[in-house]
């Protein structure tokens, strides 16, 4: 994707959305558009990259967006799971510590919160 591509997607979508998550596809039907994006294989807080293991997605989760010249915004989310290797436990992003980054503005980790718990 080019600069240009980036910076008009950026602007379409919750703001830092494409820092963790990965536009794969956009499809039109009707009056309504929606966005596909699945969560970068980015080793969460706490982890290294190769402490980890990706276990593919969670179930997707589709959540209404503001409206694009007057067609309804559909975000069809997949968030990434992970296996620590030497425990076998399960983990995910922890969305409420990403906020308080400096990556990512409140407004878009409450968005994510408000969706995931």
């Amino acid at each position: 994707m080019n600069q240009a591509e980036q910076t008009l997607i950026s602007l379409l979508l919750p703001d830092g959305i494409l820092d963790y998550f990965e536009l794969t596809k956009v499809e039109k039907e009707q009056k309504e558009l929606k966005i596909y994006l699945e969560e970068k294989n980015i080793a969460p807080s706490g982890y290294l990259k190769e402490d980890l293991e990706s276990k593919g997605f969670f179930p997707e989760v589709s959540i209404q967006d503001f409206p694009i010249r007057g067609q309804k915004v559909a975000l069809r989310i997949k968030r990434r799971r992970w296996t620590v290797k030497k425990t076998n436990a399960i983990i995910s992003r922890d969305w409420d510590l990403i906020r308080k980054g400096a990556r990512m503005t409140t407004e878009f980790g409450l968005f994510l919160k408000g969706i995931f718990g």
